[in-house]
């Protein structure tokens, strides 16, 4: 959802390291490679991880926005492609690119107004989408340095970032500190595990904001992806994406994805501009528990990707704002419908719902919530 309008394998350059300018290299040993990826314009050093595991899959992960850069993923014939949109170099990541791959928060989605009550006080938060608030602000989660640790046990090797973020950041309350967790296991999923701890009332609601070809990034739109939702209902927007408070039932319409279905087969159907699915759906599993969200095929490929999580819903972005202005890996462009989100969340503007499930954190608790990216071929 967005505002602009996983081999021990030598497969080294099959993940374009060779186009990154990179320097300082260091390998663990672990099945990870650490490499120095650039300084942003304030001089601090930026360093990417390249985890690899027995199943062929590759992921690289980077310190700037603990973001996803890479995801090697073989396809029915065994052929590696990268299935994330995103880019070659920091400076384009510097430049501002509409959330490619990056850990989004302290709060992702939409924040109505920028406005929310807490403990009877008023918090105001940066506009920064029409008249409202969006993936945690100006310079949220996405654009600071986290700090990286390279670990492996036996699912896979791993990175963990951190990052402290200081009561008052982009207007939220409490000191809030953030673990994200890369995992990438020899079963052939990409794990992502969120903690966070405060010591202030605050809202958390922490996602993953990849683009997801399966055809290969740059390769065509993402409109013969078939796509299934675990997911009876969603929640009705107004014409600025703030929910109204219903939770209606997607049978019917053009939102049901409960079967396996052709995303393009109805996406014209869907009014406004620039048009396409930017919607939040409302899963059937039982929060905290970890169950399957999504499944998604692409069928020349024969790649499919299945999403589960703990959270509540899932917000599918379908690449409305690509607009072909965007050149990334290998020189590409990326297109409108060039790349799916399906993002992991609690519902958008939850804080001003009472009816939603609450994305509160109190002192003393800690917000955990576990993502899985699961890729096999058909």
């Amino acid at each position: 959802m967005n505002s602009w309008k996983a081999v021990v394998v030598p497969i080294m350059v099959g993940l374009g390291l060779a186009g990154c300018n990179l320097t300082g290299t260091s390998k663990s040993g672990m099945g990870i490679t650490k490499e120095h990826f650039g300084k942003t314009t304030t001089g601090q050093a930026v360093y990417t991880y390249t985890l690899m595991n027995s199943s062929g899959l590759s992921a690289r992960v980077m310190t700037y926005g603990a973001l996803l850069t890479h995801l090697e993923v073989p396809d029915k014939n065994g052929n590696l492609a990268d299935v994330v949109l995103g880019f070659d170099d920091l400076e384009a990541y510097l430049g501002g690119h509409p959330h490619f791959g990056c850990t989004t928060g302290r709060v992702a989605n939409r924040i109505a107004g920028g406005k929310f009550t807490l403990d009877s006080k008023e918090y105001t938060l940066a506009i920064n989408n029409g008249p409202n608030h969006l993936h945690g602000g100006i310079f949220g989660l996405d654009k600071r340095i986290w700090k990286a640790r390279e670990m492996e046990d036996k699912a896979g090797p791993s990175v963990r970032f951190t990052y402290r973020s200081p009561d008052g950041e982009e207007g939220y309350p409490g000191n809030l500190d953030i673990e994200v967790t890369y995992t990438l296991t020899n079963a052939g999923e990409l794990v992502i595990d969120y903690k966070a701890e405060t010591d202030k009332a605050t809202p958390v609601n922490l996602t993953n904001h990849s683009y997801f070809n399966l055809a290969g990034a740059g390769n065509g739109t993402i409109l013969d992806h078939a796509l299934l939702i675990e997911a009876d209902r969603y929640t009705p927007t107004d014409d600025t994406l703030i929910p109204t408070g219903e939770i209606v039932p997607v049978s019917g319409t053009v939102m049901d994805f409960t079967q396996l279905t052709r995303i393009g087969a109805r996406i014209d159907q869907l009014s406004g501009d620039p048009g396409g699915y930017d919607h939040n759906y409302v899963l059937n599993g039982e929060i905290g528990k970890l169950a399957l969200a999504a499944r998604v095929v692409e069928p020349r490929s024969g790649r499919v990707l299945e999403i589960l999580t703990t959270e509540p819903a899932v917000q599918l972005y379908t690449g409305n704002h690509l607009e072909g202005t965007i050149t990334g890996k290998g020189g590409k462009v990326y297109r409108k419908r060039g790349g799916l989100c399906l993002e992991t969340q609690h519902f958008p503007d939850s804080v001003n719902h009472p009816n939603f499930p609450s994305t509160i954190l109190q002192p003393g608790e800690i917000y955990r919530q576990k993502t899985i990216y699961r890729f096999s071929v058909e």
